[in-house]
């Protein structure tokens, strides 16, 4: 069979050489092979030998008395029919099915039957070689069935019976282990995945088998290709992996525990199968182990949340103990007995026990002829008398130390009780092992609950301590004033001290000092200089606790006069200038024609001035003499340089002025250092004006004037008006005379019309000048063709040049009679080279604004006056 499988290899890796290589790897020899005989010792499971009396069970005694276990006498009938397939006896030491026995390895069943697609034995006892024997068995069909696998199988081992359920419900547990784990056989596209079920159906005409070897949540089949470990290629399901090398058999890989679990109607008869075989080929086999006593189809008593009882519960002071059989089967007939006497009228499913002892239930279900039974002991006791308490320990930074059987009295007073502590109320109700160690010395915070377990029988009682860190306590005396000739008593004040409620205090003196009242109140009247202390206790039940707070200070005697002195950072100022003058010697200070009483003035004077100061201590005595101290006043710095010192173009320079005074000394951002500067660049200049004891910044801007433009001109009824540009917004003069002169005012009067000027502006003091040629255009009205000179002609031609130009002569019917354009700009009132009579004529002309650049359009009328 396995040169079957390598010509498979050999076709799949052709066909796939230049795409993936996903069957590169060899059947190697098996993982668990690699580690030596040594290294394993005591690592594998005991499988088929002795000294344990179940190796030499037949199948049946295999399914009665280790998966099922003797329950009753009434268990024995439920089961029959069994047998194995192929029909090896348990005399061939090479069967496929057996007992197995976790012996000292971590195997996770203590016990068991294992079934295999080769020989049960090699499956366990020590590392054997690589398994890929045969069991001598061929296909089944119900496996196929079951598990849809198309390609052959061979090496089918079955164990199958009949049984009758007692219960509603079928469980047993299992895991599954295979040769398969091996390289990345178990992965697609062809993984090499040996079949496995656990088939169930009931024992009726036509019924099918269902596989209750299925992962839980719907994720598939119990198979190596659908539970596949991280350490693969192809991990898949891998919670469900249980692990590889060590782990207590010969096989590769096996997975977790599994239940199998199925809904079974009591009293009617099913068939159990179950199947595992070898696909493919006979290499590599593998296995199914299930847990000895984990078939389940018998009666069990339940608790109310419908969990199954042990053998013996205990209970607490006769607490009433709602007990239900497994089985709630209709027309079922019950019975209770307590201490195996039939309780009157128990004979309802469920009841509730009052007192201890052994309580079993008989469940007959309909078609049976032996009930099912179950018992459950309950053994009674009472539990201590305790009080929840609260525990108080005096304050410190963190967590705090409490004594925890220092109140145990008042938790309570049960001769004999153990006293256990827990962090949590579950474990002190279990009363398990996770008690505090030491709770002499517990650790805490406060605010936590602890939990102290009282037990004077198998019935604690659970008790709360409440732990609470005491309140800061802090005692705080203000610092005392020395006792002097103004004061001969001082009052010690405490009332800044933190403290709880029902607090005491006491003043105790030493050191000479006399108490003159209050000393069991937070404020004591003292005499004299001494030593004095305060302490504050408060005690806390139960357990005594006395925490306390303690603060010391020593009070003075002081009627010595102070001594005042007066300093200043200097004594010559500049005019203007402040300057703050600080006494010391004294507690409170009385300055020369000021109300300040604190140790600093601050002063400007116009003048050189002397102030003086006297000191009081803080004893109330005034110094003897004053102190004095004269500030000198320097007159202050002027400057004539002007915020804005002008405007300039490329190629202009100004001068810059900072002005003169007395012992000036200038020094220029620039780095100039004389009283003017000149600059042809725009900025920002500041200087500094020194008198060799005061010094003033000045700063004054030069600005980069922007050549103006010439945006519009009005001109009407000899008047001219002119708007310019000014982006860098200085003073603006204007000319119409070509720069001969100049004027502020952008308005010019008694200007001829028809005129062609040049118009200029420019930012005042600067060499930015823009300009325009203008042309004062004004209208001809009245035309005398008579040859004189005067009014012979309308000439358009200071304006024909500019863009748009054009003009047309209508007579009063509307009839164009001349045009004009820029090569034509002159009329002298014929049509046609003929005088045109006396009448009003009417224009219509536009032209291009030379500064505006807008369309002008004007009409208008004519009057030609011709001689008759």
């Amino acid at each position: 069979m396995l040169n079957y499988r390598m010509k498979n290899y050999y076709l799949i890796f052709f066909a796939l050489f230049f795409s993936q290589n996903l069957f590169s790897q060899d059947r190697k020899v098996p993982l668990n092979e690699k580690i030596s005989a040594a290294a394993k010792a005591g690592q594998y499971i005991d499988v088929n030998v002795p000294p344990y009396p179940a190796s030499t069970f037949t199948p049946t005694q295999l399914v009665t008395d280790v998966l099922i276990g003797v329950q009753n006498t009434c268990a024995a009938p439920n089961i029959s029919n069994v047998s194995v397939s192929p029909n090896q006896s348990v005399s061939n030491n090479d069967r496929f099915w057996g007992y197995f026995n976790k012996t000292t390895s971590t195997f996770p069943f203590n016990e068991g039957i294992i079934l295999t697609s080769g020989i049960a034995r090699r499956g366990g006892n020590g590392p054997l070689g690589n398994l890929s024997d045969g069991n001598g068995g061929g296909s089944d069909p119900d496996l196929l069935a079951a598990t849809g696998v198309t390609a052959s199988i061979i090496d089918a081992g079955v164990l199958e019976f009949d049984f009758i359920p007692s219960s509603t419900q079928l469980t047993f547990r299992y895991l599954f282990a295979s040769e398969e784990y091996e390289g990345s056989f178990m992965c697609p596209p062809l993984p090499y995945d040996d079949a496995f079920a656990l088939l169930l159906k009931p024992n009726t005409p036509g019924s099918t088998y269902s596989n209750l070897a299925v992962l839980p949540g719907g994720l598939g089949p119990v198979a190596v290709s659908n539970i596949v470990g991280t350490q693969f290629s192809c991990p898949t399901n891998q919670q469900f992996f249980g692990g590889t090398t060590l782990n207590g058999t010969n096989y590769n890989g096996i997975t977790i525990p599994l239940t199998a679990t199925a809904t079974v109607i009591p009293g009617q008869s099913y068939h159990i199968k179950m199947v595992i075989a070898d696909v493919r080929d006979g290499s590599y086999d593998s296995a199914v182990f299930i847990e000895a006593g984990s078939f389940d189809i018998g009666v069990q008593i339940l608790d109310p949340a419908g969990v199954a009882l042990p053998p013996t519960i205990q209970v607490c002071n006769n607490t009433p103990t709602v007990l239900a059989p497994s089985v709630q089967v209709p027309n079922s007939v019950y019975q209770w007995f307590l201490n195996g006497v039939a309780i009157p009228g128990a004979t309802s499913a469920a009841y509730t026990a009052l007192v201890p002892g052994i309580y079993t239930i008989e469940v007959l279900i309909p078609g049976n002829t032996c009930p099912g039974s179950a018992q459950v002991e309950i053994i009674g006791g009472t539990s201590p008398t305790v009080n929840n308490v609260t525990f108080t320990a005096c304050y410190g930074p963190g967590d705090v130390t409490f004594n925890l059987p220092l109140i145990a009295s008042a938790v309570s007073s049960a001769p004999g009780a153990v006293y256990r502590y827990y962090l949590n109320q579950a474990d002190a109700v279990a009363a398990n092992g996770n008690f505090i160690a030491d709770p002499t010395t517990f650790q805490s915070a406060g605010g936590q609950t602890v939990f102290v377990s009282v037990n004077n029988s198998f019935c604690p009682a659970v008790a709360f301590i409440n732990l609470v860190k005491a309140p800061e306590m802090v005692a705080v005396i203000e610092n005392p004033q020395p006792i002097n000739c103004a004061n001969p008593t001082r009052t010690l004040i405490g009332n800044a001290s933190t403290y709880p409620v029902g607090s005491t205090f006491l003043w105790q003196a030493s050191n000479g000092g006399t108490i003159v009242s209050g000393g069991n109140t937070l404020n004591a009247v003292v005499s004299t200089g001494g030593t004095y202390s305060l302490t504050i206790v408060k005690t806390y039940q139960p357990g005594e606790v006395a925490c306390t707070a303690v603060k010391t200070v020593n009070v003075i005697v002081d009627t010595a006069p102070p001594l005042v002195a007066v300093t200043a950072p200097k004594t010559t100022i500049c005019l203007g200038e402040s300057i703050t003058l600080t006494a010391s010697g004294g507690a409170n200070y009385q300055w020369s024609g000021s109300l300040v009483i604190a140790n600093t003035l601050t002063v400007a004077p116009l003048v050189t001035t002397t102030y003086t100061v006297y000191s009081f201590g803080a004893n109330g005595c005034k110094s003897t003499n004053p102190a004095t101290i004269t500030i000198e006043v320097v007159p202050a710095i002027t400057s004539t340089l002007p915020s804005i010192s002008g405007y300039i173009c490329a190629g202009d320079v100004i001068t810059l002025d900072a002005g003169v005074g007395a012992n000036y000394s200038y020094l220029w951002s620039t780095g100039e250092t004389t009283q003017t500067i000149s600059t042809g660049v725009a900025g920002v200049y500041t200087v500094t004006i020194s008198n060799g004891i005061c010094s003033k910044n000045f700063s004054t801007s030069v600005i980069e004037a922007i050549v103006p433009q010439v945006v519009d001109v009005l001109f009407e009824n000899g008047i001219l008006t002119i708007t310019a540009s000014n982006p860098s917004n200085g003073l603006l003069e204007y000319s119409l005379d070509d720069g001969f002169t100049w004027q502020n005012s952008n308005v010019f009067t008694n200007v001829l019309p028809n005129s062609d000027i040049l118009i200029k502006v420019r930012v005042k003091t600067t060499t930015c000048v823009g300009s325009l040629r203008f042309f004062t255009f004004m209208m001809l009205n009245v035309l005398t063709p008579n040859g004189d000179g005067l009014n012979d002609q309308i000439d358009l031609s200071g304006i024909s040049k500019y863009p748009n130009f054009g003009a047309s002569i209508f007579d009063r019917y509307g009839k164009e009679i001349f045009k004009m354009d820029k090569n034509i700009f002159i009329w002298d009132g014929k049509f046609q080279s003929r005088p045109l009579p006396t009448a009003t004529y009417w224009f219509q002309l536009q032209y291009e604004h030379p500064a505006s650049k807008k369309l002008i359009q004007n009409n208008g009328w004519i009057l030609i006056k011709n001689r008759d």
